[in-house]
């Protein structure tokens, strides 16, 4: 496997664009680590490294200013990237499972031409709300988050002391 790609090479591998992979390093997230003689990037395994990093993260719920501050400030260790990819990963296999567990039940009541109780049918809506509500709670918790950290900026700028009881 080659060890530098230009930044085609490397979207077509990763399946990002190249927009993409241009605005992370406009916004100095993932910088390549060196130029073509043309001035082409060129990136390297270590930046693909970076990259997955970015990506995991962005897939836990950050938002790309705090996985630059997570990365930049070395608050998160590659290992720690991968255990926490690992955990999510086992949550949604639970939930998943939980589900699976349902429509089976409901499949073999369906099947032996048995009706379904009101309980059969609430556990499993239950099991496909949760599915359906964790990514929107969690882009709920993170534009909440934003936008605290919105107002405690625009506070900052405007010389408005922060109200205390709105922060407890």
């Amino acid at each position: 496997m080659k060890s530098h790609w230009k930044v085609g090479d490397l979207a077509k591998l990763t399946g990002l664009t190249v927009r993409t992979l241009r605005f992370y390093d406009q916004i100095g997230l993932l910088s390549p680590s060196g130029q073509t003689e043309s001035g082409h990037r060129l990136y390297s395994e270590a930046n693909l490294s970076r990259l997955h990093q970015i990506l995991s993260l962005k897939e836990l719920g950050l938002s790309l200013e705090e996985v630059k501050s997570a990365l930049s400030g070395g608050q998160i260790s590659p290992l720690e990237i991968v255990n926490l990819q690992i955990d999510q990963i086992k949550e949604q296999m639970k939930l998943q499972q939980k589900l699976l567990e349902q429509l089976r039940h409901v499949s073999k009541h369906m099947q032996g031409k048995a009706e379904l109780t009101v309980e059969d049918l609430t556990s499993l809506l239950q099991a496909m709300k949760v599915g359906f509500e964790k990514p929107v709670i969690d882009r709920q918790t993170g534009w909440e988050r934003h936008l605290d950290l919105l107002g405690a900026f625009l506070a900052e700028e405007s010389g408005i002391p922060e109200n205390k009881e709105e922060n407890q």
